[in-house]
């Protein structure tokens, strides 16, 4: 994809996350229409890191919820763009949300409500013999709760059932490959979740007066802002290095990094908006519930960063270096 095709990609899915937003809340459905519109599941087969970094870029930043997330980690565990959306794990776990016991297929993992609207799901397997697979499963099959807690507009499902081992349609599954892009694709999320929250907070900056100046003019608000703008273009050149190396360690690294620029963004900019960022009037909050929520999808910055240093320690070796 060359660069005014990428410009006017960016642009249509741009315009189609704002279209999707409305007094009303954020229309996932539309949005996932959209983007199917837009050819964005066959872009994502033909260039990956291009439509993947693109639209999670978008979605964080202006606050947008789609099913994609679910089906780009279907496409990375099958190989194939048409299968359907996959179940994710539980927050905070990189395991495989349905387990083999005997002859059937326990599922206990998250789905997005546009995703559940569809008649199938894949789910991925974590079989008796410690390999990994993916599982068709009917989504009428599987107990579906709506998961309520710090941010609701992000649409997700508790998916839980027992489906027999003769009901779901078994095929080859990449786990390792399925979380490595998925952490990717969050991790982009979260950057682009932390310019919003930094858009908002050097625009309060400019417009409150204090002792007669905006408090832009203070040089620790300047501070403030300055440290997410460097958490931010730190986990940016992270991700990019991610794509370039390929590996697992290198996705986890730029998941970590995106996780803690996301909660750094967070806390400052919390302080730069000060009371008028926790009220409801102001919408930053939307932001920082999507950061808090995002950084524990397939894995935190804290355990991430704790599961990597484990493995630093047992192992005895460096990572390659990252081409930076």
């Amino acid at each position: 994809m060359d660069a005014e095709d990428l410009e006017l990609f960016s642009r249509s899915i741009r315009h189609a996350a704002e279209a999707a937003g409305g007094s009303s809340g954020f229309d996932a459905g539309a949005f996932d229409a959209s983007l199917a519109d837009l050819g964005w599941h066959d872009a994502v087969a033909d260039f990956p890191r291009e439509s993947i970094s693109t639209l999670f870029s978008i979605q964080g930043e202006t606050n947008a919820t789609s099913s994609a997330l679910h089906r780009v980690v279907a496409w990375a565990l099958t190989g194939s763009p048409s299968a359907p959306g996959a179940i994710l794990p539980r927050l905070g776990s990189w395991q495989p949300p349905a387990r083999e016991a005997g002859d059937q297929v326990q599922v206990n993992g998250l789905a997005n409500t546009a995703l559940v609207e569809a008649g199938e799901v894949t789910v991925p397997v974590a079989t008796a013999g410690g390999a990994n697979r993916s599982a068709t499963v009917t989504v009428g099959d599987l107990q579906l709760s709506p998961v309520k807690g710090l941010d609701a507009g992000a649409a997700l499902v508790r998916a839980t059932g027992s489906v027999p081992g003769t009901d779901a349609k078994s095929n080859e599954g990449d786990w390792a490959n399925a979380v490595r892009i998925g952490r990717l694709a969050v991790g982009h999320e979260l950057v682009g979740a932390s310019r919003g929250v930094l858009a908002q907070a050097r625009e309060h900056a400019l417009e409150r007066i204090q002792f007669g100046q905006p408090i832009a003019r203070f040089q620790a608000v300047r501070h403030k802002l300055a440290e997410i703008l460097i958490a931010i273009e730190t986990a940016d050149a992270l991700l990019d290095a991610a794509w370039l190396d390929g590996t697992d360690v290198t996705a986890s690294m730029a998941k970590a990094a995106a996780g803690r620029a996301g909660r750094l963004a967070a806390r400052n900019g919390q302080q730069v908006l000060a009371g008028i960022g926790f009220t409801e009037e102001h919408g930053v909050h939307r932001w920082i519930r999507r950061i808090l929520l995002l950084d524990e999808v397939l894995g935190s910055s804290r355990t991430l960063t704790k599961d990597l240093g484990s493995n630093l320690l047992a192992s005895r070796q460096l990572p390659p270096l990252l081409p930076l």
